[in-house]
């Protein structure tokens, strides 16, 4: 117990008394207020109600696993290699992120500028020296592709050791250019999204104006301006309007009996709002979206379909991007792959699982346990909750003996019907020999 104690007090650490980081002297490098590494919307974006949209596919995105796996000779997923890839798509993509912001930050940085880069950052090897993919990746950052050529592009990246973000010419075999599939529907120039945010921010423009506290008036002087005298007289008439309404406590001010005074900043009828929605509507038909997607009111064939036409062509370019780039022909070979997947059970909801649960079970297609970590539950220890069977079924045992009353599995019924066979036919058997053997005897008595 001493011994215990005492190992405990060498080993204590304290955040706030032992940090020697803690010295104003010490050179961590550059300080920020905000987070730099983060991906910043631009053309508008960040001005615009549509960074919610682009923020609602992304955590979907995210939320649809993608890993470095193995197949078998049918292509299909066999299991889950522990790899740095996989560490890096399933765990932590870098020092800032884990792999799930990491995918969140591609799909974001990808709508807003139309194509985004996925930079390999620490690898075993030089990417432009080996073949494409044949290096190991041990962090990866997404970045933003400044200029084309034809073997490299440009890419502005952040950089962990120096805190900044600095330009770097990297080889195309080595980077994953993931472009936009919906790219003709938000990025392009005269698209519908494009055509929503102009006339959002010119319906912003308009109630800026609104509201901009000028009251917008004119006023009808009693005489005729014509001659520079009367100009300097209207004029002084103006100031000293203004003068008495914002040195009013309550913005009040006088005017003659024959003047009139009529007021300009009442709401001009325009039809924004309309074309706002017509376009809000339209872009959401070609998304492939619904308000109810957007508010968590959607049932289970609308987010299907947002999941089949929205979500699914964004991961996909993912994917067989990062397959295309990150493996060599000689890990595809093997039956390297990158998949992604998506859990079906996280809509069905809790009257319903029982029912799934029970099928599956019974249909030999999943184990109780594995149901129980869907449902999220601990595995049970018994060993028969990892086996597939039919649990409705009783099964039979070494001696071939089964429980009564419980019916069993075809081949116990076949194994019963060959041993019934058997026994009819050795007895068969046994009463033709004892037949033949009483004529026998007959006959010899006769000859004696």
């Amino acid at each position: 117990m001493e011994i215990a104690v005492g190992s405990r007090l060498r080993h204590a650490w304290n955040a706030f008394r032992n940090n020697s980081s803690q010295s104003y002297y010490r050179d961590v490098g550059i300080g920020y207020s905000y987070r730099p590494d983060r991906p910043r919307l631009t053309r508008g974006n960040e001005r615009s109600i549509v960074t919610s949209v682009y923020n609602r596919i992304a955590l979907d995105v995210a939320q649809i696993k993608i890993q470095h796996v193995r197949l078998d000779e049918n292509d299909r997923f066999l299991e889950v290699m522990n790899s740095c890839l996989n560490n890096c798509l399933s765990l932590e993509a870098n020092l800032d992120q884990t792999g799930r912001s990491f995918i969140q930050d591609i799909v974001m940085s990808m709508f807003d500028e139309g194509c985004v880069a996925v930079v390999p950052v620490d690898t075993d090897d030089d990417p432009e020296d080996g073949i494409p993919g044949s290096f190991d990746i041990n962090t990866m950052r997404t970045g933003k592709i400044l200029e084309w050529y034809p073997r490299h592009v440009r890419v502005r990246v952040y950089n962990d050791q120096t805190g900044q973000k600095e330009d770097i010419l990297l080889p195309k075999s080595a980077v994953a250019i993931i472009e936009n599939p919906l790219y003709a529907v938000i990025n392009e120039p005269n698209s519908t999204m494009q055509r929503l945010i102009r006339k959002l921010n010119l319906l912003d423009v308009v109630d800026e104006q609104s509201s901009s506290g000028k009251l917008d008036l004119i006023v009808q002087l009693p005489y005729v301006i014509k001659t520079e005298a009367r100009r300097l007289q209207a004029e002084n008439r103006r100031k000293d309007i203004e003068r008495q309404l914002s040195g009013s406590k309550y913005g009040i001010a006088y005017t003659d009996g024959t003047e009139h005074i009529t007021q300009l900043n009442r709401s001009v009828g325009n039809n924004l709002m309309a074309q706002i929605e017509y376009l809000t509507s339209m872009l959401y038909s070609q998304l492939g979206i619904t308000q109810s997607i957007l508010d968590g009111t959607a049932d289970e064939k609308t987010m299907l379909n947002y999941y089949n036409r929205t979500i699914e062509p964004i991961v996909s370019a993912i994917v067989d991007e990062m397959k295309r780039k990150f493996l060599t022909k000689t890990a595809r070979s093997q039956r390297q792959s990158i998949m992604f997947f998506r859990d079906p059970f996280k809509l069905v909801p809790v009257t319903e699982l029982a029912e799934i649960s029970d099928k599956l079970t019974r249909n030999e297609i999943a184990t109780s346990n594995e149901m129980r970590q869907i449902i999220g539950w601990k595995p049970s220890t018994d060993p028969k909750a990892d086996e597939l069977r039919n649990k409705n079924l009783n099964q039979s045992d070494n001696g071939g003996s089964t429980t009564p009353g419980v019916e069993t599995g075809g081949s116990d019924q076949d194994q019963i019907v060959n041993e019934l066979l058997d026994s009819l036919e050795a007895e068969i058997e046994d009463i033709i020999g004892n037949y033949l053997s009483e004529d026998g005897d007959e006959e010899e008595t006769d000859d004696g």
